[in-house]
This record gives C-alpha cells, sequence and structure tokens, in this order.
C-alpha cells in the first residue's frame, strides 16, 4: 500500500516533509499524530512562531564615535565569522548608548552626543533600514547596563549628570516612554550587563574614585530593586554578553590598577556567586561593545581612547582565549550593540 498523507484536505501518495525547525511557518495539512510525534521529537516539527537562524543569530552593533559622533548600524551573522555590513541609521548620532532586543525588534536608548540625549529608537531585525523613534527614557543619561528578555528591556545604572542607581524598562513590542523598575544596589556607570530569559545582571562600574566590583541581579519580569549576586574577579568598567544560562564580562578600565584590562569573567546566571576567570582578549579593551547568540560573543576590542574596527569572539559554554571574528564597517568607541538570540546584550 502506498504512503497516503492528507493535505490541504486533499490524500496525497506523495508525503509532504515539513520545512524544518525554524522556519517561520507552519507545517500544511492535516498530519498523522504518530508522524507529526516522530517530527517533533527529531527537531523538524517547523511552528509559525519559530524564527529563522538567519535572523536568530544576527547582531548589531552601533557605531557610537569615529572622527565624531555617529548613528550608524552595523549587522552581521554571529554563527559565522566575518565582517558587518551597513545596516542603517538611527535617528540621533551619540556614543555610549544601550541596546536591548526580542526577537524581531531591536531598541537602542538614550545616549550622548556633546549634550545627554534621552531619545529611545527601534529597528526590525530582519529588515534593513533606518530607525524609527520608539519613545523617551525617564531621564537622559549615557554608560548604562541594558539587558532584556525576549519582551521587556531594561537600562540600569549610568549617569544622568550624575552616577545614578535607577533601573528603568521599556515593553519591547509596545512604543513609549520608560518606565521606572527599581535600584541597583550602587550608584555607577559604565557597568556591564547580561541576561536569561529571566534574570538581568548589572556588573562592575565607575562610581566617581574607584570601580566596583559588584554584580547584581534582579528578575525582568517583576519590578523591585536589585539583589546583590556576587563579585567580579576584579573591579573595573567591563561590557557583557551571554547565552541563556551563561554570562560574560569583557575587559574594562580598571581604576583600582590604574589600567585597561583583558580579563574576561564568567557567572552561572541561574545561580549567585563570584565570578570566575574564562580566559582574555587579545588587547586590554574599553568603551566597546559586545553581542551574542546562546553559542558565541562577539565583541568589539577597543583601548581607551582609540577606535578600533576588530571584533573578537568566544564560545561561552567554554573557557579560554578570544580570538579573531572579523571587522565593523568603520573604527569606533562608545558603541553599543544587542542581538535577536534571547533578548539584548548589551555594551
Amino acid at each position: 500500500m502506498s504512503y497516503k498523507q492528507m493535505t490541504g484536505n486533499i490524500i496525497s501518495a506523495t508525503k509532504v516533509e515539513p520545512d524544518g525547525v525554524y522556519k517561520n511557518n507552519a507545517a500544511s495539512g492535516v498530519w498523522n499524530l504518530q508522524d507529526q510525534y516522530d517530527y517533533v521529537r527529531g527537531g523538524n516539527w517547523p511552528t509559525a512562531g519559530n524564527a529563522n537562524p538567519a535572523l536568530v543569530n544576527r547582531g548589531l552593533f552601533v557605531i557610537g564615535h569615529s572622527s565624531g559622533y555617529r548613528n550608524t548600524i552595523d549587522y552581521v551573522n554571529i554563527a559565522s565569522d566575518g565582517n558587518t555590513s551597513d545596516f542603517g541609521d538611527l535617528t540621533v548620532t551619540g556614543e555610549s548608548g544601550g541596546a536591548v532586543a526580542s526577537t524581531t525588534r531591536a531598541v537602542f536608548g538614550g545616549r550622548y552626543n556633546g549634550s545627554l540625549q534621552n531619545t529611545v529608537d527601534y529597528v526590525t531585525i530582519a529588515s534593513i533600514g533606518n530607525a524609527t523613534d520608539f519613545g523617551d527614557m525617564n531621564v537622559s543619561k549615557r554608560r548604562y547596563g541594558a539587558c532584556s528578555s525576549a519582551t521587556r528591556g531594561l537600562f540600569g545604572g549610568g549617569n544622568d549628570g550624575s552616577y545614578t542607581n535607577a533601573i528603568e524598562y521599556v515593553t519591547i513590542a509596545s512604543a513609549g516612554n520608560g518606565t521606572d523598575f527599581g535600584d541597583l544596589t550602587e550608584n555607577k556607570q559604565s557597568d556591564g550587563s547580561c541576561s536569561s530569559p529571566t534574570r538581568g545582571l548589572f556588573g562592575g562600574g565607575y562610581q566617581g574614585s574607584n570601580d566596583s566590583n559588584v554584580i547584581d541581579y534582579v528578575t525582568i519580569s517583576s519590578t523591585g530593586n536589585a539583589s546583590d549576586f556576587g563579585d567580579l574577579t576584579e573591579a573595573r568598567q567591563p561590557i557583557g554578553a551571554s547565552s541563556n544560562t551563561r554570562g560574560l564580562f569583557i575587559g574594562g578600565y580598571s581604576n583600582p590598577l590604574s589600567s585597561h584590562r583583558n580579563t574576561i569573567d564568567y557567572i552561572t546566571i541561574a545561580s549567585t556567586g563570584n565570578a570566575s576567570d574564562f580566559g582574555d582578549t587579545s588587547t586590554a579593551t574599553t568603551r566597546t561593545m559586545a553581542t551574542s547568540n546562546n553559542t558565541k560573543a562577539v565583541f568589539n576590542v577597543a583601548n581607551g581612547g582609540t577606535n578600533q574596527n576588530v571584533l573578537e569572539k568566544v564560545t561561552i559554554s567554554s573557557t579560554g582565549n578570544a580570538t579573531d571574528f572579523g571587522d565593523l564597517t568603520i573604527s569606533s568607541r562608545g558603541g553599543y550593540a544587542t542581538s535577536a538570540s534571547h533578548g539584548g546584550i548589551a555594551a
């Protein structure tokens, strides 16, 4: 007896295979439950909500300062080493902002372009083009941590004319102004940040005389003040990236050590405790940006006020030193980045 399957209410002798996992469409037809079960177990059953892998792996980098304040957005496929390409422009120039994302939309917060800005922009990650106005942050500020779940983005700490501990949030799918979330345990700027789908972390930062080594955490879906998570291996001003389970704090200037650092720390996001040594970047780095998918972190390495276009990578689940990934379209500093992988990773 030949194989028969009902597809679109028509019995067919030709078996219609599902299009494959991560395709942004459903499996058409009416399926025998055993066949559907087999495809689900094999990881080949698509659903309309699944994201295309090319978009899941798309990282966005904002060029902050390069011979003046910039609004350039670059993009790259995190899964494949290589150089970035031009995506479009933000509505306002500036450096030292923050970026968060869902699987479909990236949101870019306030920045500095000679004065502090509170403008929030957004782009649709699948569509190359310029950003659109999203709303405003509660205050104009810069050099803050930014992290997200698939639905909500957080902006924590920073400098709004003085060092602040304020956290605010936006709902990524809905354009609008920021809303108060709670407070970090310390007033500081230049804190690194990372997140799982449920928890956001803010680590390190500058407090006006010395840097902090404190890591705070919050539950993204709630509101309230942060709690202590543990400490970095060095007090400094890092950038952050993560998978759904492990967070990295990369590089950063250290005021106690009076030097730019190449240190990479890691933590397990679901637990609490002090960070452990992961490895090193190729050069001591600060005022840069990082993004990630669930396996790889990609970050710009630039030393202080020096503009660089170099991107390096690490595999998040392992430990070891960074290796070359590719180059940005423009050498820069003070940039910020995010991706569609599992919520945004901020610079």
